[in-house]
């Protein structure tokens, strides 16, 4: 057998070898660093016997090392999920197992404890040990591929009535025959595989948390306890992680949220966010840039209604592709839904109006309250809500318009991003399986997407198949400061509902034409970027965008009016600005407005009095010295000006 490697040199094996023998031909120390092989883009046990070529020459092959990214660090968080499985099942006698797949960052495994028992984070370090043993004990994964009748015996012996659900599920849906059962030490599983060659791969591990999750995601079946971990090939890594996870926990935007003030939630309104003073300043600010950078690239403003007619929705295709998303109500006899995005509205809007091609294009832009009915489970702060608002556009154009178009859009958004020093990577997402249109339309509207990144020299990744059902669409996503990526932005391309709407304009023949459509929101939610914003910048806003901007902390009682003062003429100058008049000592009031992430203090005792002038201390810097009140206003009003990312 040949198999062609990453170097593009060919690898001889006779007949039956597997992936072990593979690297062992290559090198000793290959071989004894190897975790699993992979064979054209396919993860498998080195013990497993090798594919023949496949069909069309030598298959791909690379043997899976430490150093291998996630496809390592995927092996051994799925062996360290089998040995927690392993510990708990010796642990807590009459325990039925279920799932416990790899994840991002970790792995879980979800468990049925006998009535009575419980688990919590108390018991990890008792678990935990129970591990240790089964991995210093180095425990070999075998695989073995048994008929489905001889697994359900197995199972069904053990009393393990969730594997033998699965299994009865692969030979009722898809005719399996056969399945693969893997142990080590005492523990056997069913599972597709591949592991890792023993149990002593697993370096670092941690058990991390416990949580209710439903028997297949499905609320009518029972409840299970599903214990989340992670691990890592050396105890440097795992405590940088734990140490990227305890920053993130302090920094997470539920928590920061209300500690500044901004906003809160309540249970009367699940998946909506009660924006306090604080937070609608900031809210309102980032509504005030889009309209700011808006106007001058030639967008106006619309107001469009929040509940529509179902014929909206039938019309746009959402109401066979996206009623389970939607609020939908009855009133007299009629089906009506709120709105969850703001394009068919614009559609309607557009046809209320006669359009020649002289007033082409038109550019939209609405930050338009939305709904969408996200299960309970899946909301999350700011970050997945049911009510929220858009920097919405919808552009109409003509084919002739669409490049420029296209790259305006994509221009708008690096401007945008460059306001918080946010650098973005791109993605083509293209044509899903359920779809809208004819295969010549995604292919002229996924090759004008590509054509408007290549025409601007930006690179992209290509996302096969994820693109909306009525078109493709280029998502721009950012790395925030722990790593993490986010989608922000999106450029969504549409000939769908211009025609399912019937637009039209006339064009310089006097005959009527098809307008383009293009859909674009470049923060996203206004509620979600500002979540990404405080957990990324760990609370501390940009001083245009912080919702007070400079905070005035008189010394004593007598020196209240005057701070007021301070105060006022700040805020004259169109600035944010607070009155710290609590009895409390000043380093209290300066400790305070430092948690509060306060920029500027202007401290005010007998000397500023008397001078006119305040003694500055900048957040996280110290002392500035003393500054005339003027002089202070002009500082901050440039920098307020200048929109500096921090």
């Amino acid at each position: 057998m040949d198999f062609e490697l990453p170097d593009g040199t060919t690898l001889s094996l006779p007949d039956g070898a597997t992936g072990a023998d593979a690297a062992a031909a290559i090198g000793p120390g290959l071989a004894r660093a190897a975790l699993a092989v992979k064979v054209d883009g396919e993860l498998r046990d080195l013990a497993r016997q090798l594919p023949d070529e496949n069909g069309t020459g030598p298959a791909k092959l690379e043997i899976v090392t430490e150093k291998s990214g996630d496809d390592a660090l995927d092996l051994i968080r799925h062996d360290a999920a089998h040995v927690l499985a392993a510990s708990v099942m010796e642990l807590y006698p009459g325990v039925k197992i279920s799932i416990g797949p790899p994840i991002e960052d970790g792995f879980y495994y979800d468990f049925d404890f006998p009535d009575g028992v419980t688990l919590s984070d108390a018991d990890f370090e008792r678990i935990e040990a129970k591990m240790r043993e089964h991995i210093e004990a180095d425990e070999p994964f075998v695989r073995q591929d048994v008929s489905t009748d001889a697994a359900l015996e197995l199972f069904k012996d053990e009393g393990q009535d969730y594997k033998v659900e699965l299994i009865n599920d692969l030979v009722s849906d898809n005719g399996v025959q056969t399945v693969s059962l893997y142990t080590n030490g005492p523990f056997t599983d069913l599972c597709r595989g591949p592991h890792a060659p023993s149990t002593k791969r697993i370096k670092a591990f941690k058990l991390q948390s416990v949580a209710g999750a439903y028997w297949r995601g499905d609320s009518s079946r029972p409840m299970l306890t599903r214990v989340y971990g992670t691990a890592f090939f050396s105890p440097k890594d795992l405590k940088q992680y734990l140490e990227r996870i305890e920053r993130a926990r302090q920094n997470d935007h539920r928590r920061l949220g209300p500690q500044l003030g901004m906003f809160a939630f309540s249970e009367v309104s699940p998946g909506a966010a009660f924006w306090l003073p604080a937070g609608t300043e900031v809210f309102n600010s980032l509504v005030g840039l889009s309209r700011e950078m808006g106007r001058p690239r030639g967008y106006t403003e619309v107001k469009t209604p929040q509940l529509y007619d179902s014929s909206l929705w039938k019309i746009s295709g959402h109401w066979d592709k996206y009623r389970d998303n939607m609020f939908v109500t009855e009133y007299e006899d009629r089906s009506m839904a709120l709105k969850p995005m703001n394009c068919p509205g614009h559609c309607q809007l557009y046809s209320l109006q006669r359009h020649s091609y002289r007033d082409l294009p038109v550019r939209y832009s609405e930050p338009g309250l939305l709904h969408r009915r996200e299960p309970s489970g899946t909301l999350h702060g700011l970050l997945r809500v049911r009510h929220f608002a858009q920097d919405d556009g919808h552009i109409f154009c003509t084919e002739e318009q669409l490049q420029d178009e296209l790259t305006a859009c994509l221009e708008f958004a690096f401007a945008t991003y460059a306001v918080f020093d946010i650098d973005v990577r791109l993605e083509l997402s293209t044509r899903p399986a359920e779809r809208l249109g004819s295969d010549e339309q995604w292919d002229r509207s996924e090759g004008a997407l590509a054509q408007a990144l290549e025409s601007m020299g930006l690179v992209y990744d290509l996302n096969e198949g994820d693109g909306s059902f009525y078109g493709p669409k280029i998502d721009l996503h950012m790395t925030d400061s722990l790593n993490r990526s986010w989608q922000i932005g999106t450029v969504q391309l549409d000939y769908n509902m211009p025609e399912r709407f019937e637009l039209s304009y006339t064009g310089a023949d006097n005959a009527e034409h098809r307008p383009v459509m293009i859909h674009r929101a470049l923060m996203g939610s206004y509620e979600r970027f500002i979540g990404i914003l405080l957990e990324h910048l760990e609370g501390e806003l940009p001083l245009w965008l912080a919702p007070v901007q400079a905070i005035a902390l008189p010394i004593a009682d007598r020196h209240i009016p005057y701070a007021r003062e301070v105060v006022q003429r700040i805020q004259a100058a169109g600035l944010r600005a607070e009155l710290d008049d609590r009895t409390e000592s000043i380093s209290r009031k300066i400790r305070d407005a430092e948690l509060q992430k306060i920029q500027y203090m202007a401290v005010v005792g007998d000397r500023e009095q008397e001078a006119g002038e305040i003694a500055l201390r900048e957040h996280r810097k110290g002392d500035e010295g003393s500054f005339p009140v003027e002089a202070f206003i002009q500082r901050l009003d440039g920098e307020v000006k200048a929109r500096a990312a921090r």
